[in-house]
């Protein structure tokens, strides 16, 4: 078999005249609302807590559990796409996602719950790659801007309002309308694919190649169990549920990478970071994303449990920062188009160390609208940042590639919030330990309070170090030159 074809997913020769703009709304609608979940439970994880009489910690795994199986499924995803067409795939993963839904909304104990989010993230970890390989698939270099700008407001925006529209609903409503409230729009995604989504790939059925699929999974697997351990305070590295997951994956992960070097017809192909602006965008959206699902995250616990505001008020704070990210995100790719990716990545990185140092000096006292600020901010960085580098690399890219860099990307992206949310909470949660052991009364609500601010604070210490490296790394963008067929 011809593994250059094989990896290619190539377009079938009409393409042309498929038109682009409903297959664009088909991906979009159902990219929006299986990503939204990422973070739509993170406000009512208070709520989850009590009802289901399960620690904080645990409750935590609805959300790394989740990006754990985007994690490990996307890589499977590149072999995927050349054995399913577009239609298949994505059908395939919303009716999964809609499934998943179900059993969230009607699940009777933390363990069914658990399980139906496990559903939706396999619809989830199988749709974004085929939503980013049908745009490189459609748009030529040239006009790649302004429709990955289109997918960064999906990317972006909806885990970015996920906190808000949470703290709506559960201001009248209890959490299981987060998931009845989805269903109905998962259900109308499907619709509207089976009428209008074509297909846009050629089935080229590579080989299968077993131990990769299982390396892969026991890779990325290990490494986000172990950093999500880390992140409930199981006695930190220390811990052998912390470092003996880690250890595994690493080792995995180290075995994967170089059967993927060694095939001819690799699963994930890496050599996709030969392209210098591949590897730098990379590393760019690791530290983006480490930084945005941890802020949703660190965020509302210290604005509900530290300065006691409702769900409701918690979810209005961080509305005009989701705004600000969906509005900007197709601005942000029509200027990429226009400018380059140098002209956004370096201020958009100098704007995020400016909030990410601001964000350590928060307190019990810090007023709504310096918070509000500070997430807009924020929000205008990450849109400067995160689709203009991504973008940038994928071009520098030969088609053949597209699958492999698309999963390559969307891994990481999901790997690296899990791992971001695992390791900021095991910071939080290690520096309020240390607070309540140097003061008189441990159990009184003043200090558990000023705790949760210093742990917050630690937090944010360790986003600001990752905002830096982002800067300095900007600087070594340029703007790709598309390969030569």
């Amino acid at each position: 078999m011809n593994t250059s074809t094989a990896a290619t997913g190539a377009a079938p020769q009409d393409l042309g005249n498929i038109k682009r703009l409903p297959i664009l709304i088909s991906l979009i609608i159902g990219a929006f609302f299986s990503i939204l979940n990422e973070t739509l439970l993170n406000i009512a994880f208070v709520d989850l807590s009590i009802e289901f009489d399960v620690a904080y910690t645990t409750v935590q795994w609805l959300s790394t559990g989740y990006l754990l199986v985007v994690g490990i499924l996307i890589p499977v995803s590149a072999l995927l796409v050349q054995w399913f067409t577009t239609r298949q795939m994505f059908l395939g993963a919303m009716t999964l996602f809609s499934i998943g839904t179900l059993v969230c909304a009607l699940a009777p104990e933390f363990s069914v719950l658990l399980i139906g989010r496990v559903l939706q993230a396999f619809g989830t970890g199988l749709m974004l790659p085929v939503m980013m390989n049908t745009i490189l698939l459609l748009y030529p270099p040239e006009k790649r801007g302004a429709a990955m700008g289109t997918m960064g407001l999906v990317i972006m925006f909806a885990p970015a309002i996920g906190p808000t529209l949470s703290g709506l609903i559960l201001e009248s409503l209890n959490w299981r309308w987060l998931f009845y409230l989805v269903l109905p729009f998962a259900i109308f995604s499907i619709l509207f694919a089976f009428v209008f989504l074509k297909n846009v790939s050629t089935i080229t059925k590579p080989r299968v190649d077993i131990l990769s699929i299982l390396l892969s999974t026991v890779a990325f697997g290990g490494i986000v169990f172990g950093f999500s351990s880390l992140g409930e305070g199981h006695g930190g590295w220390a811990s052998e549920r912390v470092y003996l997951p880690v250890i595994a994956g690493g080792i995995a992960m180290l075995l994967f990478i170089w059967r993927q070097l060694v095939s001819k017809e690799p699963m994930l192909d890496f050599r996709a970071f030969k392209a210098p602006m591949f590897s730098f965008g990379t590393v760019l959206i690791i530290i983006v994303m480490m930084s945005l699902f941890s802020t949703l995250l660190l965020l509302p616990i210290l604005m509900q449990q530290g300065m006691m505001l409702s769900a409701f008020a918690a979810g209005l704070v961080l509305l005009p920062g989701g705004i600000a990210n969906g509005f900007l995100s197709p601005i942000t790719g029509k200027l990429f188009d226009k400018f380059g990716p140098r002209a956004l990545v370096i201020p958009g990185a100098a704007i995020l160390v400016i909030v990410m140092y601001f964000f350590t000096q928060l307190s019990l006292d810090t007023s709504k609208g310096t918070i509000i600020l500070l997430h807009v901010m924020m929000s205008i960085a990450m849109s400067m940042i995160m689709m203009p580098a991504q973008t940038n690399g994928l071009n520098q890219l030969s088609p053949k590639y597209y699958p492999h860099g698309s999963a390559i990307l969307n891994t990481l992206q999901q790997v690296s919030a899990a791992i971001g949310i695992a390791f900021f909470i095991s910071v939080m949660t290690t520096s309020q330990k240390n607070y309540l052991a140097d003061v008189a009364d441990p159990t009184s609500k003043i200090e558990l309070a000023n705790s949760l601010s210093v742990g917050v604070n630690s937090s944010f210490k360790l986003g600001l170090v990752f905002a830096i490296i982002a800067l300095i790394m900007s600087f070594f963008i340029k703007r790709s030159v598309p390969p030569k067929a």
